[in-house]
């Protein structure tokens, strides 16, 4: 029986030799996927800057052309007006040959 006793001690020191390297491994892989949530969370706050960076600059270069657009319709109108008023006739008869070729083009 002095056997027996000595078996189940080794037994019981191998079962927590097991619990203790299952706690380890479980250590170590939470501590792993913690780390990986932090590089995820970095890369994704990465991202999100550049993306918000990228989303500035698209809305700088949209204001600009907008701007850009309104002076020049500004000066295509101060021409039409000052054409209008110098030479009527000449504005109505390209006013509608425009109409033609755009007319023409819209058709095809």
């Amino acid at each position: 029986m002095a056997q027996g006793s000595q078996y189940r001690g080794s037994n019981t020191s191998t079962s927590s030799d097991l619990k203790d390297k299952a706690g380890e491994i479980k250590d170590k892989a939470t501590d792993q996927f913690e780390r990986m949530a932090d590089r995820a969370t970095d890369q994704f706050g990465r991202v999100a800057d550049q993306v918000e960076s990228v989303a500035s600059r698209v809305a700088d270069q949209g204001r600009e052309v907008g701007d850009q657009v309104t002076q020049v319709a500004d000066r295509f109108k101060g021409a039409v007006d000052k054409s209008v008023k110098e030479q009527p006739m000449t504005t109505l008869a390209l006013a509608a040959v425009v109409g033609f070729v755009l007319g023409a083009l819209w058709k095809s």
